[in-house]
């Protein structure tokens, strides 16, 4: 397993994005257009991708939302590889680099339809807070931060 960070001018990063986003359309249905609006993936710096035997097989991004806050975006792994625990590195990767830039805290938010994604943020000990910011007051939504 090679871990690389990259930003998201990375063809692997960008075409796993692809494969989640018609993976959640799949799941959020007619709320798609309302988060998809918040997943552009232009601006992004700081992207992760695993890659086993050269192939890309999952990705991660942060983006900073202050200067003490880094949101964890674009989570996700290929069916196939999943619960071999991929995610969980993404995340902690995710996490030391945004320790290693500086920041204090991860954010995210995902949908409460996202089942085994909201396990994972519970596994890695992650906190339920409040909605943020565009999500604030959306109920399909639930969102978590972990202190680093």
């Amino acid at each position: 397993m090679q871990i690389l960070r990259t930003t998201s001018e990375n063809i692997d990063f960008q075409n796993l994005v692809k494969k989640l986003d018609i993976y959640l359309a799949e799941i959020d249905g007619e709320d798609h257009a309302f988060y998809d609006q918040f997943n552009k993936i232009d601006l992004l710096r700081n992207c992760i991708v695993i890659f086993e035997n050269d192939k890309a097989i999952a990705c991660g991004a942060i983006k900073p939302i202050d200067e003490s806050t880094m949101e964890v975006k674009r989570m996700f792994t290929l069916p196939e590889y999943r619960g071999k625990g991929l995610a969980v590195s993404v995340l902690k990767e995710l996490e030391i680099w945004a320790k290693e830039l500086g920041y204090e805290k991860t954010v995210l938010e995902t949908g409460k339809k996202q089942i085994e994604a909201v396990a994972l943020y519970k596994k890695c000990n992650y906190s339920i807070i409040p909605n943020y910011g565009q999500y604030a007051g959306i109920e399909n939504s639930i969102c978590f931060e972990k202190i680093l």
